[in-house]
């Protein structure tokens, strides 16, 4: 963006999903009754793991924290978009922005590495029954966990850091139901060369990284698998990560739509559309995926 018009901004306007006043209502009971859902049914998991001895195993333990992750990543946007629409307030603090922009950030990142760790747990399972115990031990799941929240913590705090050394102009409407970093950055009067390659590198740390590590677990577990004999046995190791697959292609999925949408085309519609599948879809479906695990 040219540079004129800097001033120090107090706050932005979140357009949100529709500048319709007929359709609030229908968005405002749409959207509460699905981070309801999302809230209540991974709550439900962590107490059930917590509560159910026999589902303190490493897979279970990770789950519940992958939960964890979705509550607060959906409770990230959706809470304060349902208060704007009951307001009939669309303003959002510059410091609110920031700090809807942080923790969006660490838990999206957060469920990126959970969801590999939880695939390299079922590599283990697969690939290497015997040792799993010995592998997957107390100690080395709690230090995957550390090092998967560090990470996050480091990267979502560096964005924030880069947002802040910028200067916006009098601009200042995003196009979106919270404080996206991509449509903030767009704002911007000052050079962004920086942040962009801030946020490249951070793609290539909390995203490119744990997919890597997600297709390498897959690769080994297919390969373990048709060395499989039997059908019944086949059938019984696709099972045991099956759900988890469904889980990653979502959340990697959606994902991907955003960044298509957001950089094949100017229709912001459809990249807040992509975006609403990511943060609000994708944590509704943990649940879902811990009826099927428990099945298997």
């Amino acid at each position: 963006m040219e540079p004129g018009n800097q001033t120090r901004v107090s706050e932005f306007i979140l357009l949100g999903l529709s500048e319709e006043t007929e359709m609030q209502p229908l968005l405002f009971g749409l959207f509460l009754s699905m981070y309801l859902v999302t809230f209540i049914g991974n709550l439900l998991i962590i107490l059930a793991i917590i509560i159910d001895s026999h589902l303190h195993t490493p897979m279970y333990f990770f789950l519940s924290n992958l939960s964890f992750a979705d509550i607060c990543f959906i409770s990230s946007t959706v809470p304060k978009m349902l208060l704007n629409i009951q307001m009939q307030n669309k303003v959002i603090t510059y410091e609110g922005c920031i700090t809807q922009m942080y923790f969006f950030m660490l838990f999206g990142g957060l469920d990126n590495f959970l969801l590999a760790v939880m695939a390299y747990d079922r590599f283990v399972v697969i690939c290497h029954p015997l040792h799993y115990t010995v592998i997957m031990n107390p100690k080395f799941c709690g230090l995957l966990l550390l090092i998967s929240w560090l990470l996050t913590l480091l990267d979502s705090l560096l964005h924030s850091l880069m947002v802040l050394r910028l200067s916006f102009c009098t601009e200042l409407e995003i196009p979106h139901f919270f404080c996206e970093f991509n449509q903030v950055v767009q704002l911007a009067c000052s050079d962004t060369f920086l942040n962009d390659l801030v946020m490249y590198f951070a793609a290539g740390l909390v995203g490119v990284i744990p997919l890597t590590g997600i297709l390498f677990s897959y690769t080994k577990i297919v390969s373990s698998i048709l060395r499989i004999s039997s059908a019944k046995g086949k059938y019984k190791a696709f099972t045991t990560c099956g759900s988890h697959l469904s889980v990653v292609s979502l959340f990697y999925g959606t994902g991907l739509g955003v960044y298509l949408s957001s950089a094949a085309t100017q229709n912001s519609m459809a990249s807040t559309m992509a975006s609403v599948m990511c943060t609000v879809a994708t944590p509704m479906l943990n649940p879902l995926y811990t009826v099927l695990e428990t099945k298997t």
